[in-house]
C-alpha cells in the first residue's frame, strides 16, 4: 500500500502542507527547533485521523549542527553525516526552477509516515545536490537556515516554487495549501503564475489563490519575518515574474514573505489567542484567527504514562480529549509512573555526562532553542537568592538547547550558564545536555518534576515543550506568554512568573517582578509543595494531564484546521 500511496491520493483532493523544516525521527535531523517539531507532529496527526495530507520540506543533508561544548561552554557545530538513501525513496522524477538565470534541478525524495492504524502521509523531501547542478546549486539545500541572505531566498524559492511544481507533477488535485510560516511564500506566486497563464484577470487569478492557500504565522516579532531587498530579488528570480506583481502582494519596500502569504491565503491564523492579538497589532487590516498549537500527544507521552493512560483511559491515543479523565487515576500510579520517567532521564545523564542527579531531589528542566528571548540564564538572576531559594530544600536543574550558529547572544547565553554551573558546584547540582534532539526532548520533558519557561513578553508566539511535560505530569512553572495564558490556573495546573500580560508595566519593573516572583515562588510554594505535601503536589501533576493534555494536543488543534480552514466553504 505505502509504495502505491501517492497513486492512492490522486483519488481526492490533498492538503498540501508546506514547511521548511519538519522533524519526524531523530535520524532525519531536518529540524531546528518548535517550528518543524511542530510540523512533525501535525503529520503525524494527520495520518492518525486519516486526512488526505501531503507534506513538503527541504531535505537537508547536513542537518541543522551537531553541537559540541567545550569545558568552557563554547559551542561548536559540526555537520550531521546522514544518508538520506536509508531513510527516503527517490521519487522517478525531477523538476527545475531558474536562480540566477540558470535552472536548478531539484530531485524528491519521499518518507511515509504511518499511523497505529495503518493510514498515511507521505512526507517529500527536496534536494538539490545532483550533479547537473553547479557546485553552487548543490549545496542551496545542504544546511538548514544555513548561508547568507541571499542563500535563505535560494532555500525559499525552492521550497515554494519547487515545492510547488512537484505537487503538480505528482498529478494531485490540491484542496489548500498549508504554508506553515512564511518560509514557503513563493508558492502563492507559482500558483498566481499558472492562474494568469490560463487567462485568468489578476482580480480572478488573485482569489482563486487566496481560495486555495492556508497560512499558519509563528512569529510576533517584527524581525522574525524574512525580508529581502528587491534588487537581490530580481538578480534571483529574474524573469519568473514581475517585480511589480510582487510588490503589489509582498510590500513596496521589501519583499515581506509573511505580508506575501497575508495577501495571497484566504485563511490566515496565529498559534494562541494572545498571538493572534499581536499579530492584528503587527499587521492592521488582516483578519487573522486564533488556532492554538498542539503537540502528538501518543509521541510525546513516556512509555511509563502510557501504559498508566492504557490501563485506565482506553483509547487515549487516537482520541486524547479522554485524557480529561484522568482525574480517576489513583496519585500512588501516578507517582509511580512519574518516577519511571525520572529514573530513565537520570540514568540517560550519568550515561552521557557521568554526572549522577538524585531520584528523590527536585529537578527543573528547561530545554529548548538557546536565544535571547527564551531567557534561559533568568533563574540566574541573582545567585545570592538561589542559594536561599535551596534552604528550602534540594534542586538539581537540567538545561539543554542549541543556538544558532550565528546567533552570538545565544552561544553567549550557553556560555554563561555554564559560568553559573561552575559559581554553583558546591551548592545545586545543574547539567547542560549537549546535542539536544528529539529522543533526548522525550527524556527530559518526561523525567523532570518542574517545566520552567521564562520567555520575554509578548515573543513566544505559542510554545509547546510545555503541552509535552503536561502529557507527562510534569508541572508548568512559566511566564504568562503564549499558550500558558490559556493553560494556566495558578495553583491547580501549575504556576506563572510575574504578571498578569495585560497589566501595563514598564520594562524594568516587569522584569525585577518576574524575577522576585520566580524566586519567591519556588521558596514559598514549589520546594515546601514538593517535599512536605505531596498528595498536593500530584493532584497538580493529575490536573496537568486532565486540563492541559486533554485539551493541547494536534487532534484538536486539526480538526480546528479541517473545519475552520480546510473544507469550509467560502
Amino acid at each position: 500500500m505505502r509504495k502505491d500511496y501517492l497513486e492512492i491520493l490522486k483519488k481526492e483532493e490533498v492538503i498540501a502542507y508546506f514547511s521548511m523544516e519538519i522533524a519526524l525521527i531523530s535520524d532525519i535531523p531536518t529540524y531546528s527547533g518548535g517550528l518543524g517539531v511542530l510540523a512533525g507532529d501535525t503529520v503525524r496527526t494527520a495520518a492518525d485521523l486519516n486526512i488526505p495530507f501531503i507534506a513538503v520540506t527541504q531535505l537537508s543533508r547536513m542537518g541543522y549542527f551537531k553541537q559540541e561544548i567545550d569545558k568552557e561552554g563554547n559551542q561548536i557545530e559540526y555537520p550531521v553525516n546522514w544518508e538520506p538513501e536509508k531513510f527516503l525513496t527517490r521519487l522517478p522524477f525531477k523538476t527545475s526552477v531558474e536562480i540566477e538565470g540558470r535552472n536548478v534541478f531539484i530531485q524528491p525524495w519521499v518518507y511515509y509516515w504511518t499511523s497505529l492504524h495503518g493510514h498515511t502521509v507521505p512526507v517529500i523531501f527536496l534536494d538539490t545536490n545532483l550533479p547537473e547542478n553547479s557546485e553552487e546549486d548543490r549545496n542551496i539545500t545542504d544546511i538548514l537556515y544555513g548561508g547568507d541572505l541571499a542563500h535563505r531566498l535560494k532555500q525559499e524559492i525552492v521550497l515554494g516554487i519547487g515545492g510547488a511544481k512537484v505537487i503538480k507533477q505528482l498529478n494531485l488535485r490540491v484542496r489548500k495549501y498549508h504554508l506553515n510560516e512564511g518560509h514557503s511564500s513563493l508558492l502563492t506566486l507559482e500558483l498566481l503564475k499558472d492562474e494568469l497563464s490560463s487567462g485568468k484577470t489578476l482580480e480572478e487569478a488573485t482569489e482563486n489563490v487566496r481560495e486555495k492557500c492556508v497560512f499558519t504565522t509563528h512569529t510576533p516579532v517584527e524581525a522574525g519575518h524574512d525580508k529581502f531587498p528587491y534588487e537581490m530579488v530580481a538578480k534571483i528570480l529574474g524573469n519568473y515574474i514581475s517585480i511589480d506583481l510582487i510588490k503589489k502582494f509582498g510590500g513596496n519596500d521589501v519583499l515581506n514573505m509573511t505580508l506575501l502569504a497575508l495577501n495571497l491565503s484566504g485563511y490566515v491564523n496565529g498559534v494562541a489567542k494572545r498571538h493572534q492579538e499581536i499579530s492584528l497589532q503587527m499587521f492592521p487590516g488582516h483578519r487573522i484567527h486564533a488556532i492554538t498549537n498542539g503537540v502528538h500527544s501518543f509521541t510525546w507521552t513516556s512509555p511509563s504514562f502510557r501504559k498508566l493512560f492504557d490501563k485506565y483511559i482506553p483509547g487515549w491515543a487516537t482520541e486524547p480529549e479522554l485524557l480529561s479523565r484522568a482525574q480517576f487515576i489513583p496519585l500512588e500510579e501516578i507517582w509511580n509512573a512519574h518516577m519511571e520517567a525520572k529514573r530513565d532521564l537520570i540514568k540517560f545523564i550519568y550515561e552521557t555526562t557521568g554526572i549522577q542527579f538524585d531520584e528523590n531531589t527536585l529537578t527543573i528542566g528547561f530545554a529548548r532553542r538557546a536565544t535571547a528571548y527564551k531567557r534561559p540564564h533568568l533563574l540566574f538572576s541573582d545567585l545570592n537568592r538561589l542559594k536561599k531559594v535551596k534552604r528550602k530544600g534540594p534542586i538539581q536543574i537540567v538545561y539543554a538547547g542549541k543556538a544558532h550558529p550565528k546567533d552570538i547572544e545565544g552561544k553567549k547565553l550557553i556560555k554563561e550558564i555554564y559560568e553559573y554551573i561552575k559559581a554553583l558546584e558546591n551548592d545545586i547540582k545543574i547539567v547542560y545536555l549537549q546535542d539536544y534532539n528529539l529522543d533526548m526532548a522525550k527524556k527530559i520533558i518526561a523525567g523532570v518534576d518542574v517545566w520552567l519557561n521564562t520567555p520575554q513578553r509578548p515573543l513566544e508566539a505559542s510554545g509547546t515543550s510545555g503541552m509535552k511535560a503536561a502529557h507527562n505530569g510534569v508541572i508548568n512553572f512559566s511566564v504568562l506568554d503564549g499558550w500558558w495564558i490559556e493553560g494556566h490556573v495558578e495553583g491547580y495546573t501549575g504556576w506563572s512568573i510575574g504578571p498578569s500580560p495585560f497589566e501595563e508595566k514598564s520594562i524594568e519593573n516587569h522584569i525585577q517582578e518576574e524575577i522576585d516572583d520566580l524566586y519567591n515562588k519556588l521558596e514559598y510554594i514549589i520546594i515546601p509543595t514538593y517535599y512536605h505535601h505531596r498528595d498536593e503536589w500530584i493532584r497538580i501533576m493529575r490536573n496537568s494531564i486532565s486540563n492541559i493534555a486533554s485539551y493541547f494536543n494536534t487532534h484538536r488543534m486539526m480538526k480546528r484546521y479541517i473545519t475552520e480552514a480546510y473544507f469550509k466553504r467560502s
